[in-house]
């Protein structure tokens, strides 16, 4: 897979996971009511992150949204800022990751910005995706938890047995759309390696001398056997020659034949 491919995929998947992010958040449908014991009713209740709604057997639809903060579990605000962040996160890596496109030439920016840039939005994604995730996987728990909770307390006869809750719609929309963004922020930084340009030549550097080129001519090398005197350095008493021994060598008068 080329590295343009790689990162149109990667753009593409995180633009549909931002996306259901952005829808799974807005759903009213997180929970809905649990009609196992009681399928035929008059009034059926689902609730999302910001209203709860009431919908009638005749079809009349009311929704009401929470007027307060403070009143609403600990818990429940923390899917809203991990829900909140991701999404902000995500708009963020697809404005960075429109001018990391390849395939896009915005002035004179190089391979190498571009690489950066796609590193960047590629762990946005990640992180929105993440947070997707787990504020899908909170809001979960919490629903079993109380699901659970409204069983032992049916089963054991108590009265002012509140209504339980399963999971809506919106919790599957939002575990799909961690997911698609978690996969392009990975495909994102899997392209920031094929952007990166290779270096492939190298700074040479030449040194110059700082004077003349000087070449020296070498001559002719005669050695020399040690017993053979220099007619223009050896001329005077005490060097003259003698006479030749029986191998055939010149004998030299010493100076103390002399003295």
């Amino acid at each position: 897979m080329s590295t343009t491919i790689c990162q149109v995929m990667g753009f593409l998947v995180s633009l549909l996971g931002v996306g259901g992010s952005i829808m799974a958040t807005a759903m009213d449908t997180w929970s809905v009511q649990d009609l196992y014991d009681n399928p035929v009713t008059a009034v059926f209740q689902y609730q999302g992150l910001w209203r709860s709604c009431v919908r009638q057997s005749s079809g009349f639809t009311e929704c009401r949204p929470y007027f307060t903060i403070l009143g609403l579990p600990a818990m429940f605000q923390a899917v809203r800022a991990l829900m909140i962040v991701g999404i902000v996160l995500g708009i963020l890596g697809l404005l960075v990751c429109i001018f990391a496109l390849k395939c896009i030439r915005i002035g004179s920016m190089e391979d190498t910005a571009k690489a950066n840039m796609t590193l960047a939005s590629g762990i946005m994604f990640i992180i929105a995706g993440l947070c997707a995730i787990t504020g899908v996987s909170v809001f979960a728990n919490m629903l079993v938890t109380n699901f659970w909770m409204s069983t032992t307390s049916m089963f054991q006869g108590m009265q002012n047995v509140q209504n339980r809750y399963t999971f809506g719609s919106a919790l599957f929309v939002g575990w799909v759309a961690g997911g698609l963004a978690l996969v392009g922020g990975i495909m994102m930084c899997l392209a920031c390696k094929g952007l990166v340009p290779e270096e492939s030549r190298y700074k040479a550097v030449s040194y110059n001398a700082s004077g003349r080129n000087i070449s020296y001519r070498t001559g002719p090398y005669k050695a020399a056997s040690g017993y053979e005197a220099d007619p223009k350095t050896r001329k005077g008493v005490g060097y003259e020659e003698g006479p030749r021994s029986e191998d055939g060598r010149r004998s030299y008068p010493s100076k103390y034949d002399y003295v």
